[in-house]
């Protein structure tokens, strides 16, 4: 789309062009922007030049990965040895509502800013238990857990001018068994519910549940939990929301459904 209000259009390259002028907005991957009017923005702030590495293994074996980093390659990740974690990454990338020619603009960091409940790359993170690091205006830092970083369906918790500048996937989650499930009232439909299960090293279990909710909900155990533990938890939270993709009780209940579908096989020691 033809954005008319924009006057100018600059690269960032070191951390002090990310200081907005008046009417500047930040821009990565710029699919979502680009696709509707941005009538509040005169001037654009390209975060693609900062040329940040997309991945990089850390040293317990967790995972940074960078704001600037495209979606395709989250979906072609290499593994390493140690990363049982490793088929949850295609499986979120391929929830996303989006031609593989997307994925090679999109950006994880544009996804999980937009914050939209069925963002594929919150799903991915916050199920992860990522810690999202943020550069603020003033020069300082701070940290996050993606999973309250998205306050709501389209809504976070970065102040203007804050810039995500990557996510941190630590090593005990990326070492995880882990399970998926989607679900959608058509074919090649936004997402209704996106479920995640990981089961880590110490037999701790966490079920993330996106898209369902207008924001990530996490539900912990100490070990894998009975059937009626887990299904009662999953419907006693809030914020399931109704939109014409799905009501709030049918998304509630599919939910309940997909979370024990993966206690079973998180249970079965076959979650990947």
């Amino acid at each position: 789309m033809d954005l008319h209000t924009v006057e100018a259009y600059r690269h960032a390259r070191t951390r002090d062009d990310l200081r907005l002028a008046p009417g500047e907005s930040l821009v990565a991957g710029g699919t979502w922007f680009f696709s509707e009017p941005q009538v509040d923005t005169i001037g654009i702030v390209d975060l693609t030049t900062m040329d940040w590495p997309h991945l990089e293994k850390l040293p317990d074996d967790g995972l940074r990965i960078s704001a600037t980093c495209p979606i395709a390659e989250i979906a072609t990740l290499t593994p390493h040895p140690a990363w049982r974690a490793h088929p949850l990454f295609a499986q979120c990338v391929n929830a996303l509502l989006a031609s593989f020619k997307i994925w090679n603009l999109a950006t994880v960091g544009g996804n999980i800013c937009r914050s939209f409940a069925a963002a594929s790359m919150v799903s991915l993170t916050a199920g992860l238990d990522a810690v999202a690091e943020i550069w603020c205006p003033d020069g300082t830092g701070r940290r996050v857990a993606v999973a309250d970083l998205v306050t709501g369906n389209g809504t976070n918790a970065l102040g203007h001018g804050e810039v995500l500048r990557a996510v941190d996937i630590p090593g005990s989650s990326m070492r995880s068994h882990t399970a998926f499930r989607k679900i959608a009232l058509a074919q090649l439909g936004r997402s209704g519910a996106v479920l995640t299960g990981r089961r880590d090293e110490d037999g701790t279990t966490v079920i993330g549940i996106t898209a369902a909710t207008a924001r990530p909900r996490l539900l912990r155990f100490a070990g894998v939990p009975a059937a009626t533990e887990l299904r009662d938890r999953v419907l006693a939270l809030d914020g399931y929301y109704t939109d014409p993709l799905g009501s709030a009780d049918w998304r509630r209940g599919v939910s309940a459904v997909l979370a024990e579908e993966i206690r079973t096989e998180l249970a079965d020691g076959v979650g990947r």
